[in-house]
């Protein structure tokens, strides 16, 4: 079955930060998402997440323009992630004044054969609703996330604890941080959230899923999962974007 999508996207800097430094990238024409959040202090933060977007972004709409089939695409998400920690890294070269700065990278683009490929690295996170049930396709590259994995902490303690902000990868922060890439078939009635972790810091899944489930059209159900973060706190910018799929007629 052919598909065709719909997306919508918005980003908010909350109610503590004085900038915003997420990005992110609605290309429904490609079939191209990405959410970036940059960190490092205020412009640093945004200057590393607006490179990264910028990279990532471009690589993988010449490669959709090109043609390319799947598994080149993959190949380019890959390439796309290295060439933006580079870009990174020769930002900082030359302007020492933002040292320490980074970004996570959350970017899925769809295939001509139904399939998608996800690029990621970070704790910005990819969710996907199918049948109304809503499951985590990312892996968080945290320090909580690794200790729950090894069975020192619970998944609830991890969502409050200190550390939770703690990255193992990013870039900008190690030149041997590779993305994580992982691929999957999508449905028609498939639902794709893409969001930095100011929506899932404050937002339980139950609460996103509910709004999928409940919510109007893609812009109302945006606003209303950055509304609930804002509600509860806004401690960080908030970004999400939303993708529906649906059987192309």
């Amino acid at each position: 079955m052919k598909l065709r999508w719909r997306a919508a996207g918005a980003s908010d800097v909350g109610r503590v930060r004085e900038g915003n430094e997420d990005a992110f990238l609605v290309d429904e024409a490609r079939g191209i998402f990405l959410v970036a959040d940059g960190m490092g202090g205020h412009v640093a933060g945004e200057i590393a997440s607006g490179i990264a977007a910028q990279s990532v972004g471009v690589t993988l709409q010449k490669g959709v323009d090109a043609g390319l089939q799947a598994d080149a695409l993959a190949h380019s998400m890959v390439d796309s992630f290295l060439a933006a920690d580079r870009a990174i890294a020769e930002h900082v070269a030359t302007h020492p004044q933002t040292a320490g700065m980074g970004t996570t990278v959350t970017a899925m683009v769809v295939c001509t054969d139904g399939t998608y490929r996800l690029g990621h690295i970070g704790d910005s996170r990819a969710y996907l609703m199918r049948d109304g049930q809503l499951a985590q396709l990312s892996r968080d590259h945290t320090w909580v996330q690794r200790e729950v994995e090894e069975g020192r902490l619970t998944p609830s303690a991890a969502r409050k604890h200190r550390y939770s902000h703690i990255l193992t990868r990013a870039l900008g922060a190690d030149p041997s941080d590779a993305p994580e890439l992982t691929g999957g078939q999508l449905e028609a009635g498939d639902l794709l959230l893409l969001c930095s972790d100011g929506l899932t810091g404050m937002v339980p899944d139950r609460q996103l899923a509910r709004i999928l489930r409940e919510g109007a059209t893609l812009e109302a159900r945006v606003q209303e999962m950055i509304a609930m973060a804002n509600q509860r706190g806004g401690r960080d910018n908030i970004t999400a974007v939303v993708v529906e799929f649906l059987a192309d007629e």
